[in-house]
């Protein structure tokens, strides 16, 4: 083949080659940008939501929406810190400082901390998983679920499931409106959050499906008819799972994280959450001493079984 026709035909594979690495980097990107916008959402998730004793949270919405908009690089280091954070896990791998400034942050370090709390509201937010250093000497970091499956909380090789920020977000919804919400309650908070029925989220999928149907057979939420209304509407209670696997106060913990406060700067639902941690307590300890029971008195009878024969 003459040599000018090779050059052409070389030229026209490079071409097609760079318009291909091109293609796959922006379908790459894409996701990532569309995530980005969707997770740096200035609104708090709750915002629209209030309890039925007027609460409100120490930071004003309009405070967030001011601080988000004006740090960028920190809220695009924090959305590649979860990715980092959930590969990691992903792959089993110890979760340290000395790895997120290597692989993440890089040359903002100085600026690591707040980095790092921002990615931790991004993991509550979306996961229902709180980032927790676990180690202070050597800065290592292990994640924590809102959900209760081990003594300890500490998640241990569980698959991190989308729907755990959403499905907490509703049951603080329902906690804030007095243990039970309406659906309309549900809907204008998750509306906020940019999560409308019927329109495919990227990360919770169809919600509507999710919150009305999958969430209820799984027992985490009860969805059921509002006494004598006509037309029909809807309201959401905790589901027996929910009760079973996580606490008022962890939801409140979840509502404070948001805001960036503390639980007690929500007094009436705070004493609430405290009174509810005590009778869980002694819940526990009732069935402690049942069991304790129920083993001595199979001792005994074993005891006295054992001299039947003489």
């Amino acid at each position: 083949m003459p040599r000018g026709r090779k050059s052409k035909r070389r030229a026209r594979e490079k071409h097609s080659q760079a318009r291909s690495e091109a293609q796959h980097l922006q379908d790459a990107q894409a996701p990532v940008a569309e995530e980005e916008e969707s997770l740096s959402s200035p609104t708090p998730p709750l915002g629209g939501a209030k309890s039925q004793d007027e609460e409100k949270p120490s930071t004003s919405q309009a405070s967030l929406s001011t601080d988000f908009s004006c740090r960028t690089i920190v809220d695009q280091k924090a959305i590649l810190l979860v990715q980092f954070l959930l590969c990691k896990y992903n792959m089993r791998e110890p979760i340290t400082k000395e790895g997120m400034l290597k692989h993440v942050i890089k040359k903002y370090k100085e600026q690591f901390h707040e980095i790092l709390r921002r990615a931790s509201e991004l993991m509550v937010l979306a996961f229902g998983i709180d980032v927790k250093e676990v180690d202070p000497t050597r800065h290592c970091y292990a994640l924590v679920s809102k959900f209760q499956r081990t003594s300890d909380d500490r998640m241990r090789g569980e698959e991190i499931m989308p729907k755990t920020g959403l499905l907490m977000t509703v049951l603080c919804v329902i906690f804030m409106k007095g243990n039970c919400a309406t659906e309309e309650d549900i809907w204008e908070v998750l509306n906020v959050m940019g999560i409308y029925a019927g329109k495919k989220h990227f990360i919770h999928g169809e919600p509507k499906k999710l919150i009305t149907k999958d969430l209820v057979q799984e027992g985490y939420l009860e969805y059921r008819q509002v006494a004598n209304s006509d037309p029909p509407r809807y309201e959401f209670l905790w589901g027996p799972r929910a009760h079973a696997e996580t606490s008022k106060m962890k939801v409140l913990e979840f509502l404070a994280k948001i805001h960036d406060t503390v639980p007690s700067a929500f007094p009436l639902l705070y004493q609430e959450a405290l009174r509810d941690e005590e009778e869980r307590a002694q819940a526990r300890f009732a069935a402690m001493l049942l069991t304790g029971a129920v083993a001595s008195v199979r001792s005994g009878a074993n005891f006295q079984g054992s001299f039947s024969h003489l």
